[in-house]
């Protein structure tokens, strides 16, 4: 668990000089890094869009269809030591280029998976891009989160997350199009079983696309390697046994953990999920192409809910906020998981609205109030990402019991993040 602590520490370490320079002065970087939020909600929401689209060229059932996102978040754990240590060894500026090259590698891996029609190679793909996207978010999280005043923190994430957010919104609009609206499956009926020469074709149609993707992740690499970031990751890292005190005291960071990991269920369950489910005759009756259009919708919502959430965040306790959030999506998930037609399918496009400050939140309130430990409870924070691998269990229970009924594990979620807000974030009382 002390990997992290050589990605943070660089930038916790500059949290006092940062309060006491010319916050102008960040703007430049954070621009920068606001655009890494945006290319890797892009990319990561394209999955969104490919697992249907695999699903139909694999002949998959819902539990190898989510083994697939369980193999992109999986990364964010194994990843996470070799991305301290090389952020440690390098920098944090060529840790980024170092990233994007990764992340760049992965997509040429997922153009020759659709060369092959393999499973295997397609997971190994994936893992390769969620390894490089690790890189670029195991330190630009608390970078944002400590450059400027504490109080601000989890308002400041948010609105620089709402770019990860446009990334996330546009991303089915470009799947949808190049993806599924170019393929067979994208555009036949559920349930339509396709010939060996159409799972060929729909298999190569995902080559454009990511060969797109990675003349962007080169371009932007160029550009970082030229840019005139401040020298945060030149400086030493934190010492082990420089800092004294325990983390486990810390109420808010050991319920954020698992808050972060149970919330990374929810969130990509319903995101990866999406299309299979308003594509059904009792839900929306749509092609996989159209539904993409409407997962438009709900990365849309998240992107105005970070930015309504920071906005609130100005003047309502950040907590606040999250138990209102946490009620109204656990709320229209219930409506989702019980309701059908028009009714279910639009209740699971505003669970977006809700879930967009979640993440933000819980990781600014998990750290605040730790000082000299911030370095080692950010790094915790950010492993737990990792929790997005259990959606694996909702593809087992969609499987099982229905894929309906498969997003009360979704709405169970939504109450711990409440159980959070409402007790578990309380920082402890000074002695």
């Amino acid at each position: 668990m002390a990997a992290p602590i050589a990605s943070v520490g660089p930038v916790a370490g500059r949290t006092a000089a940062a309060g006491a320079q010319d916050q102008g002065s960040y703007r430049p970087a954070l621009s920068l890094l606001a655009s890494l939020f945006f290319m890797w909600g892009f990319i990561t929401v394209i999955n969104n869009t490919l697992l249907p689209h695999l699903r139909s060229v694999f002949d998959l059932d819902y539990t190898q269809t989510t083994l697939i996102e369980s193999v992109w978040f999986i990364a964010y754990f194994v990843a996470s030591l070799p991305a301290a240590k090389l952020i440690a060894r390098v920098g944090y500026q060529r840790a980024l280029v170092i990233g994007l090259g990764i992340m760049a590698a992965g997509t040429f891996g997922m153009v020759l998976a659709s060369r092959e029609v393999s499973y295997a190679i397609t997971l190994t793909a994936l893992f390769v891009i969620a390894s490089g996207i690790t890189l670029l978010q195991v330190a630009a999280n608390p970078y944002v989160a400590v450059v400027g005043p504490a109080e601000s923190a989890s308002a400041r994430l948010n609105l620089v997350r709402a770019f990860n957010a446009l990334g996330t919104t546009l991303a089915p609009l470009f799947g949808g199009y190049l993806i599924l609206g170019r393929s067979t499956s994208g555009n036949a009926a559920a349930g339509t079983v396709l010939t060996p020469a159409e799972r060929l074709a729909d298999a190569q149609s995902v080559q454009l696309p990511y060969l797109i993707v990675a003349a962007v992740l080169i371009v932007l690499a160029v550009v970082i390697a030229r840019f005139p970031l401040p020298a945060i990751g030149g400086e030493a890292p934190v010492k082990a046994g420089r800092v004294s005190g325990s983390l486990w005291r810390h109420r808010n960071l050991v319920f954020g953990v698992p808050a972060i990991f149970i919330y990374l269920i929810a969130e990509i369950g319903v995101s990866n999920l999406f299309i299979s489910f308003v594509a059904q005759p009792e839900i929306g009756d749509l092609t996989h192409a159209q539904a993409a259009r409407y997962l438009f919708l709900l990365w849309g919502g998240m992107m105005i809910g970070r930015f309504v959430g920071s906005y609130l965040m100005q003047s309502r306790p950040a907590e606040a906020v999250l138990a209102g959030a946490a009620i109204g999506a656990c709320a229209v998930m219930l409506v989702a998981a019980c309701a059908t037609g028009q009714v279910a399918m639009w209740a699971l496009i505003a669970v977006g609205l809700f879930h967009a400050i979640m993440f933000p939140t819980i990781f600014t309130l998990g750290i605040r109030g730790l000082g000299p430990l911030t370095e080692k409870g950010a790094g915790l924070l950010i492993m737990a990402i990792a929790g997005g691998s259990l959606v694996v269990v909702q593809g087992w229970a969609a499987d099982r019991f229905g894929l309906q009924t498969s997003f009360l594990i979704t709405a169970s979620c939504e109450l711990y993040v409440l159980f959070y807000a409402v007790w578990g974030c309380r920082a402890p009382r000074a002695a």
